[in-house]
């Protein structure tokens, strides 16, 4: 049997391998793998036909300073919903293009990303990387048409309740395609 010389790619190979072990290393590739994903992928709306909608309620909510609050989904205004984490690197990788669509759009539109951790985590988390986002720790099980057990899973709902956009995963938020769904949403 002849045996198998190691080429320079069997070695990076396996040094990835390694780093992808070490946790002080892993979560640091995984969010550049997935800022990678976040280039090239980008969100569309769901066909008009196969949009669900839900029942418009008012989503309880808490703001990361301990605000009681509750946010109308579906009852006249397009809404941003993001599930997501801090520890999460899909969550991390797509952060970047939700500021800067909430910058453009903060004003015409409702944002609510809810997480469930601890509420200084969030804060440190969201100053460390200077984000003026609205995060909220919800006060209420997610119904089920916005349930879902993966993170992230954004939603863009439209003034009427219709879920225009689902996306699991990291995606670019802040593309032509997203911005074009949302002009399309506020005319």
């Amino acid at each position: 049997m002849k045996k198998r010389k190691f080429k320079i790619s069997d070695i990076l190979f396996g040094l990835f391998i390694l780093l992808l072990l070490v946790p002080q290393t892993r979560k640091p590739i995984q969010v550049a793998l997935n800022s990678l994903k976040v280039k090239i992928w980008s969100p569309s709306a769901v066909d008009e036909e196969d949009q669900t909608q839900i029942v418009p309620f008012d989503y309880q909510l808490a703001t990361v300073d301990g605000a009681e609050t509750s946010i109308s989904i579906g009852k006249g205004k397009v809404t941003f919903i993001s599930y997501w984490a801090t520890w999460c690197p899909p969550c991390i990788a797509e952060l970047p293009s939700i500021q800067k669509l909430h910058d453009d759009y903060g004003n015409q539109i409702d944002f609510v990303l809810i997480t469930d951790e601890n509420v200084e985590k969030v804060k440190a988390f969201l100053a460390k990387k200077q984000y003026e986002l609205p995060v909220f720790i919800s006060r209420m099980p997610a119904p089920t048409m916005l349930s879902e057990p993966s993170i992230p899973t954004n939603y863009l709902v439209d003034q009427n309740g219709k879920i225009v956009i689902k996306e699991k995963g990291a995606s670019d938020w802040n593309s032509k395609k997203v911005r074009e769904v949302l002009d399309g949403l506020l005319k």
